[in-house]
Order: structure tokens, then sequence, then C-alpha cells
């Protein structure tokens, strides 16, 4: 039997407003009281520093970028240095000029900053049009090793994608982050909001039971609406962050419409144990999925 080794989770579900500098201020002061609970790994939601531009096509919004290392890493590996906390931080970085990403960084507990995530998959819906803002991640599918565990990122709309989650795991992730920013458009939430929302949670619990791996998802809270000029009714993130264990069960939710600091304690030893009773890994046939290169089999 895999010995404990038993470390607290904190998720940051919250609103955001229209000046950068106060959501940061925000998110540092949530951070710090979820330290303050005992986590020891802390996420923010998907680009925590600004609303969720991407509702509206704009060549203003790309000032909203900033470059990495560059102000927000700054503030949070001083903030994980003080504190003696991980953190996992979504940002829109500026790489270049004319070259944009939707980046995760992971920040150890003495302030180092261990790398980035870019996210490789890149939505384009209505009111979701990322494709505008971001080019897709060629760093890969990344673990980091941190103080007080494996830590995998992927980004929201990665949340839907199984070889996105396995990649990760197969690189020693322990825990997979999902900075998230999803919700309902308003006229579709009677009709459609019930199975979109378990849609989006039922795969990555499938996520974490294919994989025997812990499962972390902080999205974002609230209304926030279509800029004026531009059709839409906005959206309405649907929060319910949540935690699920390595079996698919989920430990802790958060609510649908109230920011929350969601904080659990999990047991990094489970997935040894999750995964010599469901031998997935070792059961794999990696001889005969090369066609998964592929976009479609004729």
């Amino acid at each position: 039997m895999s010995k404990s080794n038993r470390v607290r989770v904190g998720l940051v579900q919250m609103s955001c407003g229209v000046d950068p500098a106060g959501n940061l201020d925000k998110i540092i002061a949530k951070i710090g009281e979820a330290a303050d609970r005992g986590a020891r790994i802390i996420s923010t939601q998907e680009l925590f520093r600004s609303r969720y531009f991407c509702q509206t096509e704009e060549h203003a919004n790309f000032d909203l970028a900033e470059s990495i290392p560059g102000p927000s890493t700054d503030a949070l590996c001083r903030l994980a240095a003080s504190r003696g906390v991980v953190i996992v931080g979504s940002l829109f970085e500026r790489r270049a000029p004319g070259l944009y990403h939707n980046t995760a960084v992971v920040i150890d507990a003495d302030g180092s900053l261990c790398g980035l995530y870019r996210k490789m998959h890149i939505p384009d819906d209505p009111l979701f049009y990322e494709k505008f803002y971001f080019t897709p991640g060629d760093l890969g599918f990344r673990s980091f090793q941190t103080r007080f565990g494996r830590v995998g990122v992927l980004i929201c709309w990665d949340q839907w994608y199984p070889e996105a989650a396995r990649l990760t795991a197969l690189t020693g992730a322990q825990i997979i982050f999902y900075p998230t920013a999803i919700g309902w458009h308003p006229s579709e939430k009677v009709e459609y909001g019930v199975r979109q929302h378990a849609s989006w949670e039922t795969i990555q619990r499938g996520h974490a039971i294919a994989n025997g791996v812990y499962v972390a998802v902080a999205n974002r809270v609230g209304h926030e609406p279509t800029p004026a000029g531009h059709p839409g009714e906005g959206i309405e993130f649907w929060g319910q962050s949540f935690i699920s264990d390595p079996s698919g069960q989920i430990i802790d939710k958060a609510s649908v419409a109230s920011e929350e600091i969601l904080i659990a304690e999990i047991d990094l030893g489970k997935s040894d144990v999750q995964r010599t009773h469901w031998p997935f890994l070792r059961d794999r046939r990696i001889d005969a999925y090369g066609d998964l290169t592929r976009r479609f089999i004729d």
C-alpha cells in the first residue's frame, strides 16, 4: 500500500471587474485567504486579470496582455515565497509583437517560476472567440515538480480532450489543474443548461478515472455582459469549481453563483492505489494507437 501523502488544494472561484489592477489585488487577497486556511497548492481561474474579453474581437483587448515574467508573475512569485505555497496562475501572455498565448504559470513555494503551459486547444464559438487572440500552445503537455506534488495544467477548452489529460498524466502529473472560464448563454440556459454543465463535469471526472489522477477545476462566476455595440446577452459563468479524486468521485464543489475559495485535503498516495486496482496504464495498447495522429480514418 502506498504511504499517505496528504496536501490541501485550494481553488479560487471569483468574479472579475473591468480594472486589471483591481483583479490582481483581489486574487492576491484570495490566495492569501486560501493559504490562511491551510491550502498549499492554489489555482486561479482562467484569465483572472480581466473580464472574459473573448466575447468580442477587438484589437484594443491585446493591450490586456503582458510578458512572462512580468507584473503578474512578479506579484505571484513574491506571494508564493512569502506564504510558502504553490500557485497556478492563468494569464494572457504577450510573447512577442503579434504573438499571444493563453498561458498558465506554475510557481513553486519558494517563489521560483517552475514553468509555463500554453493552451493547446483554442475554441471559436459565439462569445468565445479565442482564435482571434491566442496562438495555439507550442510547449506540449507538461507537468512540474513542486514542493507539494507534481502538478499538471490544462486550460478550459483543453478539458474536452482525453488525449490532453492522458499525455499530461504520462508526464507524471499527480494533479491536473484546469483554470476555466465557462458558462451559459442566458437564452440557452433553460433548454440546455443542465446537460451542458453535466457534460463538462462528467468528462473531467472521466479524465480522473482514466488516468488515476486528481482533477481540480477553478471556474469563474457571475454574469459578464457583452460590450456595448455588440450582439449578445453576455455569459453567465456557472462556477461550480470542483475537485475530483482518482476514482472520479467529487470531493468538494463550489456553488453556482457565489465567489468561493474551495479547499480540500487530498492524498496523493491514492493514485498508486487506484492505478494498481484499475490498471489502465498497464493495459494500454500503445502499439495500436498510431491512427490517433490522423484527423479522421476514412
